[in-house]
């Protein structure tokens, strides 16, 4: 079988043997030798890890459904795959030479973290295949690079937040975006959560916030208490697990009482905002599919059909989405939200995916943290 190196980039990560100098990770490693025709895979993330009930998360479910285990039952790892976890971005070089050299069929790294170290590694092994998330600038035939429309589910995320307030007859509700580090990625969840509450309440106040961190949920939870406090109805998270911190500060404040809400990102976070019985302070998440892309390439490993170059994934490809698994959410707002979804699906809702668009369609205001490049 022909090896394949798969980057997962942000989402998964390996951990490496203190023999192999690389004191920022740790090593759980897959068996070599006789595989049984499945492919040997690794994964590598960053210091979120893939119980960051999140984006990497969403990675490592893919890996198990492929292989027909479960987040509880992880039975093949250690067999036919395994998974390392960096603690800073200079061991993403080392980490994944090391497993270009141990022959891997195919190696995890989704996201932006990983991008320079990808590029010079795939330069450096022609002769592995690549596969990358959220990183498009490649012209290298052994790297294929999966993107997602996620302004289309993060609209979807808005509109259910608005329609929320309009709902429970909230004056003047004003909204928050927390992004981790400016990137067009990100960018793309802010742009699509501003259209979808603006088509909702096209004079609504929007807030955003960038920490530079996608692993300090504390900056996270203190901006989300500020915000809240000062009359922000629901914040939304594109941060990896900073975000977290506004999960925790939106529990602790329904917990007394008070309507405010939190919005997940990449898996459903639903179960992560329980605070009491089946009650969740967070309302819905913008799915994104990440364990589509997972499947979709390690199924072209072991049919021997890998291919680079860029898929990108939209509503329509079932990529991004919006989760339904509140109670708290009704009926008529799914019925809204799923027009809208139909809507997008067909291309009847255009939803702006650069900051510049945004704006220009008077959509975002001027001072926003978002980058589009």
């Amino acid at each position: 079988m022909k090896k394949l190196i798969v980057l997962l980039a942000g989402a998964l990560a390996l951990s490496v043997t203190a023999s192999l100098a690389l004191s920022g990770c740790s090593r759980r490693e897959a068996r070599s030798g006789d595989s049984g025709g499945k492919p040997l895979v690794r994964m590598i993330t960053d210091p979120n890890g893939i119980d960051d009930k999140s984006f990497n998360a969403a990675a490592w479910r893919g890996i198990l459904d492929f292989y027909g285990d479960s987040w509880d039952n992880p039975a093949g790892r250690g067999t036919y795959y395994d998974y390392i976890v960096c603690s800073s971005d200079d061991v993403w070089e080392p980490t994944l030479k090391q497993a270009a050299d141990k022959g891997y069929d195919l190696i995890i790294a989704y996201g932006i973290t990983a991008a320079s170290a990808l590029e010079k590694v795939s330069t450096s092994y022609p002769d592995q295949h690549f596969a990358s998330v959220d990183i498009d600038w490649y012209e290298r035939p052994n790297i294929i690079q999966f993107m997602f429309r996620e302004e289309q589910g993060s609209y979807l995320a808005g509109m259910a937040a608005a329609l929320k307030a309009v709902e429970d007859g909230v004056q003047n509700p004003k909204f928050g975006f927390i992004g981790g580090v400016p990137n067009p990625t990100i960018t793309r969840f802010e742009m699509g959560y501003f259209q979808g509450i603006k088509a909702v309440l096209p004079d609504a106040e929007i807030l955003d916030y960038y920490a530079n961190d996608w692993s300090a949920p504390n900056l996270a939870k203190t901006r989300a208490k500020s915000w809240f406090d000062s009359g922000v109805f629901a914040i939304f998270s594109a941060a990896g697990g900073t975000g977290n911190g506004a999960i925790a500060q939106a529990k602790e404040y329904r917990i007394q009482n008070k309507n405010v809400w939190a919005i997940g990102v990449d898996s459903d976070q639903y179960e992560d905002g329980i605070y009491s019985g089946s009650d969740s302070a967070v309302y819905t998440s913008m799915i994104k599919n990440v364990e589509l892309a997972t499947l979709e390439v390690l199924k072209m490993v072991q049919s021997g059909t890998f291919k680079g170059g860029r898929t990108v994934l939209g509503m329509k490809e079932n990529g991004v989405d919006y989760a339904k698994s509140n109670p708290a959410m009704s009926d008529a707002i799914k019925e809204k939200l799923d027009a809208a979804k139909q809507e997008i699906t067909t291309g009847s809702i255009n939803v702006y995916a650069s900051y510049k668009d945004t704006k220009a369609a008077g959509l975002a205001p001027e001072g926003l943290g978002a980058l589009d490049g």
